[in-house]
Parts: C-alpha cells; sequence; structure tokens
C-alpha cells in the first residue's frame, strides 16, 4: 500500500519504530480534546466595536472600509471625536490584550512597577521563551536554561501573581504560537512586545509589535496612540500545491515590497485564495509581514479560523465572530493605497537570503545563485519551527519527506533540528508520530521555545568564523543573529524545502527536479509533501504545570525584589525632563553606513540575559554598527581626546562631560526585533537625538516613548555631507515644538527642524530635517518619556 497520497477522512498515526519502518494510518473522530476555554476575557467585544464603527463611519460619511479600518476605527478611544485619515491622522486606541515574552517583558514590568498600579488594566500575559539556549535536546537544554535565568523568572512570575497576568512557564512554547492557541481573536486588537506579534493576523487578529514602554500604554490604561496606517491589499487567487506552501507568499512578497515597503502600513489579505488556506498558514504569512516593515498583517474571517478555534478549545469566540461575520470583513468596495496580486496556484517555492531576508529567490534558479556567487555547496544545518513555522500542518507536512528517507534507508546529511511551537503541538505530534519519524531521520527536537531564531543556539559543529551555510524556516537572517558568527549565511524558505535540502545536504539541490541516493545506492525522487491542517484525534495539552489558569487573580501582597547587587535586573530610574528651548552644542559622534537593525544597535543572543539592567545591556550599544567614517564596526573616535573606542564607551566618556551626542544614520534605521532596550540605551548613555535617511516603525516610536527626537532628512542625500565629528551648534524650531508654536511647515503630523552644523575645520553648513512628533508625543519629548508624561 502506497501512502505518498493522503487518504480522505483518515489521520496519519506516523509508526516511526515499526519494524518495516513503514507509516500506519488509522481512523480517527474529529472531536478536539482539549478542554473548552473560558472565553469571558478572550472574546471580543463585538457590540461595542459594532456600535463605535457606526459612530465613526457617520463621521466618514459611510465610505466603504478596508477590514484593517474597520476593526482599527472600532478601538478609538473616543470614535467620534477624530476624521481618521489614512497615513495622517494619529489614533488614540483602546488595545483589547497585551503579550510580553521573557526577554522584554522585563523592562516592560519595571516600567510599570512606576504607573503605581495594582494590576493591568486589560488582560495581559507573559511567556517565556527567549531565555531558553538550544544545543543538546528539549530535555537537558530546559533544565539548564531554568537554572542559569531562575533570577529573571522568579522576578516575572512575581510581578506575574502580583498584577493578575497570565505567566506561561519555560517550556510552554513560543509567544505567538501560545496566543495564536489561546488569545487571539478575529477581530482583536492586541500588542506584543515583539515584532512578530502579527502572527496572530491568521486568526484575524489586528496584533502589532511594539516596544515595552508601549505596552505599559496599554497595561495602565493610557490610550494607546498609531499614526493611521496606509493599507497594502494583497488579492491571493487560486491554490497552493506541490513544493508550494504558505511561506512562500510571504517570501515572495518580501521580495517585492523590500523590507522597507511595508512600513507605515497595514497589509490586508483578500480574494478567493484566502478561502484554500488554513489558519496556521495565515499565521505564518502575517508573522513574516514583519520582514517587509509592516504595521502589521491579516486576514478576514474565514471558516478555517473557526475550525482552527473550535480544536484550540474556544468554540464560543467561533460562534460571537461567525454572528458578527460582516464587521470581519472588509466592506464592499473598500479602497486599498496599492493592490499586489499574487496566484497561488504558480507560485513558485521560494529562498530567501543570505542577511536579509527580502533577497527572495524562486527555486528554480537558486542552484545558479549558489554557483555564481561562489557559495560552498553544502547545507551544513536544516532548523525547523520557530515562532512563524511550528505548527500541526508543519510538522506532518514535513513528517511526510521524513518517512520517505526512512523507507530509503537514509538519514540528514545536514544537522537537523526541529522546534515544536508549544508543549501542545509537542506532545500531540509526539502522540502521532511525528516525532519518531524525525529523529529516525536524524533529527534533534529542541525546547518550546525560540532557540537559535533568536540567537539562542550553542553550535558544537562549527569552526570559529567558518563559513557555512544553514536553511531555516525562521524568519529573519541578519548576520551574527543565529550563532553570533558573521560569516553563517541563513537562507529562509519553508519547513518543507528545509527538510528536503538537509535530506541531500546540498545548497544546489531541488527536490522538484533533483534525485535522492537510498541506502542500497539507487535514485529515488521527493514526492511532494502533504499533511493535515489540524490532528483528527484533537490536540492534547501536554504537561499542564506549564499553563496558567484561564483568569489569574492578582494579589497585591506580593512583594517584587530586586536585589542591588545584581548584575540581570536593576530598578529604574525616570529619565530627566526633555530640552526647553532649542539644542546646542550637539557632537555627531557615529554616522552609520548601511543596514542598522536593532540587532546592530542592541544585539540579542548572549546579551538576552541583561535584558533586565539597562546598564549592563548598554554595553551592546551599536556594537554592529558599521562606521561610515573609518569603514570599521563599533569604533569610533572620541574627539576630545583623540582615542579611538568601542561606541558605548565613547559615549559614556561623552556624558560624563556633560556633552550631549548624536548618531546620523541610513535608510530604515531600526529595522528588525520591537527592541526597546534600541532606545533606552541611546537616551541612557547621552544621546537625544537621532538623524536617519529613514526609521523603522517601531523603532521610531520606541524612541519616542524614551524621550529622543528622530528626524530624517528633508534632502535623504544630506546624509553624504554630515560626519563624525562635526558638531550641531543649535537648532532651530526645537524650541517651538516644545512650546506648542506652529513651526515652519508644521502640520498636526510633524514639520521641519534645521540643524545648524559646524565641521572640525569651522566650516558651517545647515541641514534641513523633518520630524513626525504629533502633539501627545510632544508631551513626551518635553517630560523625558511617556511614562514620564503618564505620571504626571
Amino acid at each position: 500500500m502506497s501512502f505518498l497520497k493522503p487518504l480522505a477522512h483518515t489521520s496519519r498515526r506516523w509508526a516511526g519504530s515499526s519494524p518495516s519502518g513503514l507509516l500506519t494510518r488509522s481512523l480517527a473522530s474529529t472531536a478536539s480534546t482539549v478542554p473548552t476555554k473560558n472565553c469571558t476575557r478572550i472574546t471580543p467585544p463585538y457590540a461595542k466595536l459594532v456600535s463605535n464603527l457606526e459612530k465613526v463611519k457617520r463621521v466618514l460619511d459611510h465610505r466603504p472600509l478596508t477590514l484593517s479600518e474597520k476593526i482599527l476605527y472600532s478601538h478609538l478611544t473616543e470614535p467620534e471625536e477624530v476624521k481618521p485619515v489614512r497615513g495622517q491622522t494619529y489614533l488614540k486606541l483602546s488595545p483589547d490584550r497585551v503579550a510580553m515574552q521573557d526577554a522584554s517583558a522585563q523592562m516592560a514590568i519595571l516600567q510599570f512597577m512606576l504607573a503605581g498600579m495594582p494590576t493591568t488594566a486589560v488582560p495581559t500575559s507573559i511567556h517565556c521563551d527567549h531565555l531558553i539556549v538550544g544545543h543538546k535536546g528539549a530535555d537537558q537544554d530546559l533544565v539548564n536554561s531554568i537554572e542559569n535565568n531562575k533570577e529573571i523568572f522568579n522576578f516575572l512570575q512575581s510581578a506575574a501573581e502580583k498584577y493578575g497576568m497570565s505567566f506561561w512557564k519555560p517550556g510552554s512554547g513560543i509567544i505567538h504560537q501560545i496566543v495564536l492557541e489561546n488569545y487571539a481573536a478575529p477581530g482583536l486588537l492586541m500588542l506584543g512586545t515583539d515584532s512578530h506579534t502579527p502572527n496572530a493576523g491568521g486568526l484575524g487578529s489586528i496584533a502589532i509589535g511594539v516596544g515595552g514602554a508601549d505596552a505599559v500604554d496599554a497595561m495602565a490604561n493610557i490610550p494607546w496612540e498609531l499614526k493611521a496606517p496606509e493599507v497594502i491589499g494583497i488579492k491571493l487567487t487560486g491554490k497552493l500545491n506541490g513544493w508550494t506552501s504558505p511561506k512562500d507568499v510571504i517570501l515572495h512578497i518580501a521580495g517585492k515590497l523590500t523590507v522597507r515597503g511595508g512600513t507605515g502600513h497595514i497589509i490586508e489579505y483578500f480574494g478567493p485564495g484566502i478561502e484554500t488556506l488554513s489558519c496556521t498558514g495565515m499565521g505564518t504569512i502575517c508573522n513574516m509581514g514583519a520582514e517587509v516593515g509592516a504595521t502589521t498583517s491579516l486576514f478576514p474571517f474565514v471558516p478555517s479560523m473557526a475550525s482552527y478555534l473550535h480544536a484550540t478549545g474556544r468554540g464560543p469566540v467561533a460562534e460571537a465572530a461567525r454572528q458578527h461575520a460582516q464587521f470581519l470583513q472588509a466592506d464592499a468596495g473598500a479602497v486599498y493605497d496599492k493592490v499586489i496580486e499574487v496566484n497561488l496556484s504558480t507560485l513558485e517555492p521560494h529562498i530567501n537570503g543570505p542577511f536579509t531576508p527580502d533577497l527572495a529567490t524562486p527555486l528554480s534558479k537558486f542552484a545558479d545563485v549558489v554557483r555564481q556567487n561562489g557559495w560552498k555547496d553544502e547545507v551544513k544545518v536544516g532548523l525547523i519551527g520557530s515562532c512563524t513555522n511550528s505548527s500541526y500542518e508543519d510538522m506532518d507536512r514535513v513528517t511526510s519527506l521524513a518517512k520517505q528517507a526512512v523507507e530509503k534507508g537514509i538519514k540528514s546529511k545536514a544537522g537537523f533540528f526541529i522546534t515544536p511551537g508549544s508543549e501542545q503541538i509537542r506532545a500531540t505530534i509526539e502522540r502521532d508520530g511525528q516525532t519518531g519519524v524525525l529523529e529516525q531521520v536524524g533529527g534533534v527536537v529542541l525546547a518550546n521555545a525560540c532557540g537559535p531564531c533568536i540567537g539562542q543556539w550553542t553550535r558544537d559543529d562549527l569552526n570559529e568564523k567558518e563559513e557555512n551555510a544553514i536553511l531555516t524556516s525562521f524568519n529573519r537572517n541578519f548576520k551574527n543573529r543565529n550563532d553570533g558568527n558573521a560569516t553563517t549565511m541563513n537562507f529562509l524558505t519553508s519547513p518543507e524545502l528545509v527538510t528536503a535540502m538537509s535530506l541531500s545536504g546540498k545548497l544546489t539541490f531541488n527536490p522538484m527536479t533533483d534525485p535522492l541516493v537510498d541506502a542500497s545506492g539507487n535514485e529515488f525522487m521527493l514526492q511532494p509533501p502533504y499533511g493535515d491542517n489540524l490532528p483528527l484525534n484533537g490536540f492534547i495539552p501536554g504537561n499542564l504545570s506549564y499553563t496558567p489558569p484561564d483568569v489569574s487573580e492578582p494579589n497585591g501582597a506580593i512583594e517584587i525584589n530586586v536585589d542591588p547587587k545584581s548584575s540581570r535586573l536593576q530598578v529604574l530610574e525616570p529619565f530627566g525632563p526633555g530640552p526647553e528651548g532649542e539644542f546646542e552644542d550637539l557632537q555627531v559622534m557615529l554616522k552609520v553606513k548601511g543596514k542598522c537593525t536593532t540587532d546592530h544597535i542592541s544585539a540579542a543572543g548572549p546579551w538576552l540575559k541583561y535584558k533586565g539592567h539597562l546598564e549592563n545591556i548598554a554595553h551592546n550599544t551599536l556594537n554592529g554598527a558599521l562606521n561610515a567614517d573609518n569603514e570599521k564596526v563599533n569604533v569610533v573616535q572620541n574627539v576630545f581626546t583623540g582615542k579611538e573606542g568601542a561606541i558605548h564607551e565613547v559615549g559614556r566618556d561623552y556624558q560624563k562631560l556633560g556633552k550631549p551626542w548624536i548618531v546620523v544614520t541610513d535608510h530604515n534605521y531600526g529595522e528588525g526585533s520591537a527592541r526597546e532596550h534600541a532606545a533606552l540605551q541611546m537616551r541612557y548613555l547621552g544621546c537625544p537625538l537621532i538623524l536617519a535617511r529613514s526609521f523603522a516603525r517601531i523603532h521610531q516610536t520606541n524612541l519616542k516613548k524614551q524621550g529622543v527626537l528622530p528626524l530624517t532628512f528633508a534632502d535623504p542625500a544630506d546624509w553624504d555631507r554630515m560626519h563624525g565629528g562635526d558638531v550641531i551648534e543649535s537648532t532651530v524650531g526645537v524650541a517651538d515644538l516644545v512650546a506648542g508654536r506652529p513651526g515652519k511647515n508644521d502640520t498636526p503630523e510633524g514639520g521641519e527642524i534645521t540643524l545648524k552644523v559646524r565641521r572640525p575645520n569651522g566650516e558651517r553648513y545647515e541641514i534641513k530635517a523633518l520630524h513626525t512628533m504629533s502633539k501627545d508625543q510632544v508631551e513626551w519629548f518635553k517630560k523625558g518619556s511617556a511614562l514620564n508624561a503618564a505620571r504626571g
């Protein structure tokens, strides 16, 4: 009997341990084994949202709205207060929920503690997923990571208990998979302290990655501000087939839009093709929308979402959404700012990279690219999982390939690591046999955590600085990110291609055209992958000790203690107020050339252990930045001593001298993770202003929240004129901004600032710059930070 084609209405039980190596199937019930959750606090208040939206529609003369607009505008704090204009109006919003991962939660909680509130204003969850290092395998790695991070986990758990937050223990899974399984809902507005929070858009949520200070706004019942995004419509037609997967949709779109193309926009999917996608597949697509700079991505409510909600114990949410289905779709005649059409039937598998997620290559052309670049034709390691691709469907489709290898007596020629997205996924694929097959083919199952994707990876297979290629189903592939090795080339692709190419061990392998060789030396072709969207035997929850109760009540008697001698945690001191007038004598310490992501500004990996200690983590400030003036990384000249030093060292020296300093940067400064430390550290070291060709959205907001003024060149070519060592003798327009007086070319959404600059040789020149400060953001700037302004 052949198992290369799925049987209708059956569930695969991958019996990888059978003597013959063959796989068996058994008929299964479709009933979920996950208990029905208490859905009171996870069901959006649809009646209220619809009522709010009607008020906004009256203001907008009942014009048709995109789904993005409907969800956002229905969450306006004062729905009749403003007439929203896409790309212009600042919206004051009331989010429904906050989710935080353990690395970013530390600083968010330290800030929330300053607010003096007994509990959070909205349901909030903490997920322990970033601090677990992948190395030997799940069991030992989890034990080691809990021991090494017990101070942090204890701090987070005590804060959760004190303030009534849901605490997901180490081992429970990756934040975005946990949110999709438990909290996401059609029409929800959620903030998450991680850039891949938009994963929940696969379940119809507007889920936006933010810095911790933004999360604190929602937690403290302060209206959250966002400039009304423009909307890119992606029309999907046709149906995926063969080797093509949902990952290829976003890999293809990343190649079209580039890492900056989605900035200031929400990506909204529509068209007949969306009906053919699974809920988790849509989550994959939305997750990686962060790589094009989009505010978020989302899909309208479709039947696959209802199926997923029922399968994960949230039937009441599915029923409530069904009753409000019209609210959860774009209006007929809605107009998008830009439309891209993708035919799923003709879409080709893609591989993106290295070193940037938008360098997209169709699979049919990838071997030629490898040869043209002279890359070694070897896949060193293949890694599947991560928050982008760790669903049951992903694991089932990958197992269909691994099973073929087992039958032919071969194993992966590359190192092969598997990261389940959650304890629920891990337990279910172990029960259904996928885990056994993946291990038979040479796979090592890591803990339910981010691990190698976020740089928490101990490699034993690599000499230091050895050039090598890894294939991953991850979402981000900047230099140094995964293993700290700048010469590791990370190519992003689907978990199916990662698996197939790991089996071959070759970077030029194309499973659609190239054969593998079995244990007897005979060639064979891998048949295309297949798998179930949902387990027909239902999910099982696994280890329930990781899981918090559906509703967590605050306990004010809990004491949160931070050891003053700790190297991991440090109680925050509020920043001082901003300038009362113009800036004077701002030293240009550094001119950054090229890509400067949040990984360059505040690296992750081993630095994650200092996320709760601002003084210590500031030692990594801009340590990946390339100095345009000397072509050196993390090396600048101290103009007062003439000596060269690391950026953070020179920054501290300037701060001790009372000399404020600034950085001049290139395009899309702050691309990447929602890492508010990249803003906090600059402010902490004495940088009150950053001048860029352009900013990534999250980082620009993070800078504003911490009292740093982000400016862009009015003429991007002026970047060439400025250099480290220059001094901004004075600004013109900051005093008007602070005083609330309209300056030259000022509008409610921004205006012009003039910089009067002196070169070291005494030559003087002027630069025109632009700000995007709203009225509320000016208050943050005046008070020194958003939290200062909130406290009054």
